[in-house]
């Protein structure tokens, strides 16, 4: 199977946004065909990884067979790459990490299993086959003159450069190329140099072979071209990681038949690298199988000048009268996943300061259509979902400020608390389980009473209209003003993150099935202590909880803590993972200038430490802090590389991987976007050798080359990309086309028959006040959907003007741009 190129449009990857949201489930009869239960008695994990960059891993699931993991990971992209994979290891106390199977899910492919859960038979793990990076090549058929005469045709062969080469043992390859050309009776091989420390090595060397050999049986010198068949011969290029002492390591390799150039006098093309042996793999044992969920999305952004018109309809939601013919609501009303419309316009109406207004309208319109009290917001309406994204946005810093320390002592005392009969384990004391549970809820309850003065201003501006609203719908009703609120704070908010605290980042991993019914039992027993329907039922109402309960409703929604603000900004905040950092002040190049260090970030210091638990080495104060940037990966030939600015020199720090890098970016810009003298430019290089490596100055005090990276106001939310999201909800308008045509074409029938209207079963899903506003809102979503569709086909024209070629396997895959 040779490889064959293909056209694919060029792109600036800059314009392209992928997220990932993976459901690690379980695995089943892990390694039990490997002839030995020898897992049993061992642990495995799992881990995810980009093309060969692991970037998670879960937790070690000890003695089992079929362990469940049941971690969630979320995460941003930030780089191409080409393949995503999960890796099952075994692990004991005093053994090496041991591969058992491998499921590996190509980029192409992952439309398929995006949004669906899936079990993936395990795969063998052969180190020939994990391969990544792309080869430019450059071929062409030269005429050669000899001294007797006759004209011989020769092979030159250009190898221009690589792409994406994988880390070797986390750092950067020393890789060299290998060219060969093959025949039925030949094989003649060149080697290029070795480029140290680089994942994407410009080799620009060339390469001639003969075509036409000489044979020693004939009178002849040389052959013909049709005498040697040249259409059997291929060219064969193999990337390698040079060992120096050790044994060099495989990293790819294509193959080329010189059939391509029939027609080309010159062919030149990209090329994917392949497993060795063309990708042919042998029949793989029973090694189990392992169940994921992978949601996968990819957005090609546009310029941002092309979302003016879409953007700015989405910005006047909130001014519309009725609300429910805007076109944010409309959005709501046509998607058939409420949770996939509200997100981004919940993102964008936050940016611009306009969500407050708008959830403030829905939530009127739902409460005109709440017939009783006890009933309000209950449902999986708009609002509810709006309200519902808001807090798990604004209120992440808020959840671990109150309920990171009491869960993590929770999840690490692990006491038993159950106190149905039916699940009682052997020795289990009942009175004893339900003395541990009262504590805990005690502990858990009082810490989310006591936290009113690091609730998040919105969050308070909205439970404060919430409550007028509700008071003014029903009047009669003097609780209602609370259940309105404790329905979101306590049952959709403080409940669920009990219930799952790693999906909201409190905890590393998915509990162990002990402490998951713990957590469970202190769930439930705080959505009854927030449910004022349950409390008036029971006997309850004179009880320190209950009153703890809504004294909590009236402080968190009451307007008068804005000097506090900037508490939300998680005065609890603590990032801690290891990093390699190069020692500050040192101005030559050299191994030894990094160290593997702890870095810690709290929002008060930054702070390095040899080991975890050490005494720091040293401590930045977060005030101190001038600016967050990315480094040149050819400055120190390391990967993942960022610098923290500081007054005197900068701090250059290389995280685990790419996701961890952008993650350390993002917390420290986060935590120091509101100190005094940040700098307005940077050096994207270091300065060593006299001068600074970007600009060549030899000034080290210099101003930097560069513009540093805007970022809004810390204590507002975290960073949202208008341009990303308002595509995002492009392609939910154009996915719902047809329902949104079924609206228009409700109204239309609703402003032509006056009457009694008829209640049409595709009609009573949207929500239509006033039928000739909401027509004249769906009339200019299509004008400005057209216009964006227009300047897409555009750019797609201005994109495909200058192809590349990238190959495939014998099966050809045209992969999607980003």
């Amino acid at each position: 199977m040779l490889a064959l190129p293909l056209t694919m449009p060029q792109v600036d990857p800059s314009m392209g946004s992928l997220s990932f949201c993976v459901f690690a489930g379980e695995g089943k009869n892990v390694g039990c065909g490997s002839g030995s239960n020898r897992l049993r008695d061992v642990g495995t994990f799992c881990t995810i990884s980009l093309d060969q960059e692991e970037v998670f891993r879960t937790k070690v699931y000890e003695k089992s067979l079929s362990p469940f993991y049941g971690e969630d990971f979320y995460f941003e992209i930030p780089r191409p790459f080409q393949c995503l994979s999960f890796h099952v290891y075994a692990k004991s106390v005093f053994q090496r990490e041991q591969p058992v199977g491998k499921v590996s899910i190509r980029k192409d492919d992952l439309c398929k299993y995006s949004g669906k859960e899936h079990w993936f038979a395990l795969q063998p793990v052969d180190p020939n086959s994990e391969v990544q990076g792309k080869v430019h090549l450059e071929m062409k058929l030269n005429e050669l003159i000899t001294d007797n005469g006759p004209v011989s045709p020769r092979l030159q062969v250009r190898i221009i450069e690589c792409q994406g080469l994988p880390l070797i043992s986390g750092q950067n390859c020393d890789s060299f190329a290998t060219v060969t050309l093959i025949g039925p009776a030949r094989s003649d091989q060149r080697k290029t140099k070795v480029k140290k420390k680089t994942s994407d090595p410009h080799f620009e060397e060339t390469f001639y072979f003969e075509v036409s050999r000489s044979s020693s049986n004939a009178k002849k010198s040389h052959f013909q071209v049709e005498d040697e068949d040249i259409e059997k011969l291929e060219i064969k290029v193999e990337l390698w990681n040079n060992g120096n002492l050790a044994q060099d390591v495989f990293l790819g390799e294509t193959r080329v038949s010189l059939k391509v150039l029939r027609n080309d006098v010159v062919h030149k093309a990209w090329y994917l690298l392949q497993p060795r042996g063309n990708g042919t793999k042998p029949k793989p044992d029973d090694l189990g199988s392992l169940r994921l969920n992978v949601t996968y999305t990819e957005d090609n952004v546009l310029p941002s000048s092309c979302y003016f018109p879409l953007r700015n309809l989405l910005l006047k939601s909130p001014d519309v009268q009725p609300i429910s013919a805007s076109a944010a609501h409309i959005l709501g009303d046509v998607c058939r996943d409420r949770s996939e419309a509200s997100l981004p316009v919940v993102r964008l109406l936050l940016h611009h300061n306009r969500l407050l207004p708008f959830l403030t309208s829905i939530a009127a319109l739902e409460l005109d259509n709440t017939q009783e009290a006890n009933t309000i917001f209950r449902g999986n309406s708009l609002a509810t979902r709006c309200i519902d994204d808001m807090m798990k946005m604004v209120g992440r810093n808020y959840l671990t400020v109150t309920l990171k320390p009491v869960l993590d002592e929770i999840c690490e005392s692990n006491k038993t608390c159950e106190i149905d009969p039916v699940k009682l384990k052997e020795g289990d004391n009942v009175e004893v389980n339900k003395e541990n549970l009262q504590v805990y809820v005690q502990k858990v309850f009082s810490s989310i009473t006591q936290s009113s003065a690091s609730c998040p201003p919105l969050m308070c501006d909205v439970f404060r209209a919430l409550r007028q609203l509700a008071s003014d719908r029903f009047p009669g009703d003097p609780h209602v003003q609370y259940s309105a609120v404790s329905s979101f704070v306590f049952l959709r908010f403080f409940a669920v993150a009990v219930l799952s605290p790693h999906t909201f980042q409190l905890r590393p991993h998915h509990p162990d099935p002990d402490v998951s019914r713990t957590l469970t039992l202190i769930s439930k027993t705080i959505q009854t202590l927030g449910s004022w329907s349950s409390l008036s039922k029971s006997k309850l109402h004179s009880t320190t909880l209950e009153r703890e309960s809504f004294n909590t409703a009236d402080t968190e929604s009451t307007p008068v803590r804005y000097e506090v603000k900037t508490v939300c900004l998680s005065a609890c905040l603590s990032v801690c993972r290891e990093v390699h950092k190069r020692a500050q002040g040192k101005k030559r190049l050299g191994k030894k200038n990094f160290k593997k260090r702890w870095l810690r970030v709290t929002n008060r210091e930054l702070s390095y430490h040899k080991h975890k638990g050490k005494d720091a080495l040293c401590v930045i104060p977060v005030k101190n802090i001038l600016g967050v940037e990315k480094l040149d990966e050819n400055t120190f030939n390391r990967k993942n590389m960022f610098q923290v600015l500081l007054s005197e020199r900068p701090l250059y720090v290389q995280a685990g991987n790419c996701v961890e890098a952008s993650e350390w970016i993002e917390v420290l810009s986060q935590v120091s976007r509101c100190n005094p003298g940040r700098l307005s430019n940077f050096h994207p290089s270091a300065y060593v050798t006299g001068m600074w490596l970007c600009c060549k100055e030899t000034t080290e005090n210099l101003p930097g080359c560069r513009p540093c990276t805007t970022s809004t106001l810390a204590n507002i939310q975290p960073e949202i990309d208008c341009d990303r999201e308002t595509e995002r909800i492009f392609s939910l308008f154009s996915a719902s086309l047809p329902r949104l045509q079924k609206m228009e074409d409700a109204c239309a029938s609703m402003s032509v028959y006056l009457g009694q209207q008829k209640e049409q079963e595709e009609y009573s899903a949207f929500i239509i006040q006033d039928p000739k506003e909401t027509f004249r809102t769906i009339k200019e979503i299509r004008e400005v959907l057209e216009e964006l569709k227009a300047h897409r086909v555009k750019l797609s024209d201005e994109l495909f003007v200058l192809p590349l070629f990238v190959c495939v396997s014998e099966n050809p895959i045209v992969g999607k741009t980003s």
